[in-house]
């Protein structure tokens, strides 16, 4: 309860201080494919595709593939991960007459616990990024050889996860809400330390056991360098499944 409240003070801070600089309105939608092999009781690994782009006019914005492998932590709840990112940002104005596509590395390790309270699970994810950026022109019109270490991020999300109704034997339809908060760390930043904060609701649907759908919201509030920000609303479609290759008992 101390870690919801403390996150809604810093929220409704941060909103104060939106409220007093220039905000940028957009409006996007992101697609999600997520794919989880879990190895045996103790190991699994994800691999994440998503695909993100404007409205009007409709315009690629980010591609990402990550890839992520996970350890759990006996019974405790607890597990850790480590995981590389290769993040491909076009232009955050859709009307750019420059359509360079700037790719990003980011390596992570995360850590991450898992609790039930009477039929919600909560999610604690504690997620430490490095973001490396392909160098780039001054005007950032074209690639050049090599990437440059640009900073590091922090990030925390609090998610709860409702059962709604059950479909069927271990198939409900499900309500998720998060939070998540981005701090930056490092040399070059200055201004935007309080980086964004990412609140969402949405609904999953578990077509068979192992494969899931889910539609959402997402307001993705960020602060740019320069001290403006990004206030983005995004309508969310996910697709996760889970593909056991433990080998059956006889």
């Amino acid at each position: 309860m101390k870690k919801v409240l403390s996150i809604a003070l810093l929220t409704m801070a941060a909103n104060y201080i939106y409220g007093q600089k220039n905000i940028t309105n957009q409006d996007l939608i992101w697609y999600g494919l997520f794919t989880t092999f879990e190895i045996n009781k103790k190991w699994y690994f994800q691999n994440e595709f998503q695909e993100r782009h404007y409205v009007a006019p409709t315009t690629q914005h980010q591609f990402l593939i990550r890839t992520h492998l996970h350890r759990l932590l006996g019974t405790s709840g607890w597990e850790t991960s480590l995981g590389m990112c290769l993040f491909l940002q076009n232009p955050n104005d859709p009307n750019a007459t420059s359509k360079l596509t700037v790719p990003e590395l980011r390596p992570h390790l995360e850590f991450a616990y898992k609790q039930k309270l009477a039929q919600v699970t909560i999610d604690h994810r504690y997620r430490a990024e490095a973001r490396f950026f392909h160098n780039t022109n001054t005007t950032r019109t074209e690639l050049e050889d090599g990437f440059d270490f640009g900073n590091f991020r922090l990030r925390y999300r609090l998610q709860a996860t409702i059962p709604l109704y059950k479909i069927a034997e271990k198939r409900f339809l499900k309500l998720k809400v998060s939070d998540e908060i981005h701090l930056n760390a490092g040399n070059k930043i200055s201004r935007n330390v309080f980086e964004q904060n990412r609140i969402y609701a949405g609904i999953g649907y578990d077509i068979i056991q192992n494969l899931s759908f889910e539609v959402g919201y997402l307001n993705w509030f960020q602060q740019r360098p320069n001290g403006d920000f990004y206030n983005r609303d995004i309508l969310r479609f996910t697709v996760a499944h889970k593909i056991n290759l433990q080998k059956k008992e006889e």
